[in-house]
Parts: C-alpha cells; structure tokens; sequence
C-alpha cells in the first residue's frame, strides 16, 4: 500500500506491532485491537510479530522487547493525556501526523467531541482501507484530512470544521523527529496560532544528535536488522529547535518528562541503559493559560 509500505511510513506500521504485541501482554499498558490487522495487512510487515509468544527472544529482543515497551508506555501516557484534556474542557482534538492512530475508535470519549487526523493521503487511504473492513465504529466525530505538515495544513484543517475559538488538545506523537527543523519551528507557532485559552499540547522530541556509541545501540541496529527500518536515516539531522522553550515564550506552561520518569509511575517499562538509544527522548506537555480548566 503506497504511503505504509516504505521510509517513514513503515514507521507506522512497526508502532502499530508493538501496539498489538502489547496488547496482548499480561500487564498491558495499553489497548488496541486494530493494531495487528494493519500490520496483517501491509505486505511489507505481514510477517512480523503482533503478540508476546511471536517475538523471537521474547523482552530481551531489542526491537520488540525494548523498544517495542517504549511505544506501549507512550501510548498509554498520551491516552491519559487527552482523556485528562477533554475532560477538563477540550472539546476539539488534533492528532499531528496521525498514522495508524485509533483513539477516534478505542478510546470512550465525552459527547461532541471531534477528532481530526492529520496525515498523507496514502497512510489515510490504507488506514480507511483496514478499518471499513472490520466495520470499525468511532467513538467520537471523526475528521480525517489528507495532507503533507510540510505544507499548508492550518487552512485544511480549518476548511473541515476546525473552530480556532474553541479549547483543543493536540498531538504530535513519534512526528517531530522525522520533520526538518524549519517545519517542527512553523508547526509550533500553527498550533500557538490556531490554539484558544485553555488549549493543550504533547508531542515528543529527542535532544541533539546521538554519539556513535548510542548510534550502534542494539534497538537500532534490530530494528534495522529485523524489520528494515533504520530509525537513524529517518531522523531529521538539522540542529533541533527548543519547542519547549519558544512555547514558554508565546505563553504557554510546559512540563518535560523522561519516558523512565513514567516507567517508574506504572512500574513497567524500559529503564536507562549504557549507551541508550531512548536516552535523548522527552515528552512534552503543554498548556495555553486561560480560564479553562
């Protein structure tokens, strides 16, 4: 399927089989039972493992035992974060760079909530393809639009209801690593742009460039080895902005977390290692101030 089946794209489809392996872990942290059909789906990644008893080496496999645990825990702490979001007011979501997301049909959201999926028209398309096969229902209005976040997405997203006057939670989960510097620094001061009082914010980054000892960590040379993925072409190369920071000067209230900060909150999950390859990740949260709650 165009879109899935290759360079960042592929992505998509290794996060959703960590999601399904997880799934079926005994002390999940999250849920998703569409997971394995897109990864069952896509020639590119038919064969790999969706469940614990099909990972060669089981958690000590670096690709699906490490890494594989960090997708699971950011999926668990993102859907805590909008779920906290819209009962607190949100009454708009966006998910940046949405991919293989199903929290428009997983997640138990409060009445006339919309969500709008933001991604490439080929990732959209094999999406939509897997999901009206399993007459999949959402649990939410759904909003899907077809286009590149290197491009004009603010007047997509707004010609397909989006109201800028209302309290939004935003996601870019696993997007800004991939973006060159010049896009991530434009979708900040979008989202600023498009965001009332009240509006929320979490996407994930990773701090500087890696050395060459954590560039040969085991999590990317499996992944490179067992799936074809290599994490370390994808990522963007330009020196990173400090979102965060320039957040902080358009108004905004940010907290930064360590993913191990959250391993140790729900007693599972990947811990620091030598030469970690998830050492530079940060997780984001932010608020625009105001008389929402």
């Amino acid at each position: 399927m165009p879109g899935v089946e290759g360079g960042v794209g592929l992505t998509a489809l290794m996060v959703a089989a960590a999601r399904a392996i997880e799934t079926h872990r005994p002390d999940a942290l999250a849920a998703d039972a569409y997971a394995e059909h897109f990864v069952r789906a896509a020639k590119a990644s038919a064969a790999w493992p969706v469940r614990p008893a099909e990972v060669p080496d089981g958690d000590a496999n670096p690709l699906w035992g490490r890494l594989g645990r960090y997708f699971g825990l950011r999926t668990r702490v993102l859907d805590d974060f909008l779920t906290r979001s819209v009962h607190a007011g949100a009454r708009q979501v966006v998910l940046l760079g949405a991919g293989l997301d199903t929290r428009a049909f997983r997640l138990g959201w409060p009445a006339e909530r919309v969500v709008y999926e933001i991604d490439r028209d080929g990732v959209l398309a094999f999406k939509h393809q897997v999901l009206d096969g399993l007459a999949a229902i959402p649990t939410a209005t759904r909003r899907p639009i077809a286009t590149d976040l290197r491009e004009d997405w603010a007047r997509s997203l707004l010609s397909t209801g989006f109201d800028p006057a209302v309290p939004t939670a935003w996601l870019a989960e696993g997007l800004l690593l991939y973006l060159p510097s010049t896009a991530e620094r434009r979708l900040i001061d979008t989202v600023d742009h498009l965001s009332a009082e009240g509006s929320t914010l979490a996407f994930e980054v990773k701090l500087g460039v890696e050395s060459p000892e954590i560039r040969a960590n085991p999590v990317y040379v499996a992944t490179r080895q067992q799936i074809g993925v290599d994490l370390l072409a994808l990522f963007d190369g330009e020196p990173r902005p400090d979102s965060a920071g320039h957040l902080r000067e358009l108004g905004w209230s940010t907290e930064t977390h360590t993913p191990f900060d959250f391993t140790r909150h729900h007693g599972r999950g990947p811990l620091p290692e030598p030469n970690d390859a998830l050492a530079g990740n940060r997780w984001i949260f932010a608020n625009k101030p105001g008389m929402y709650r």
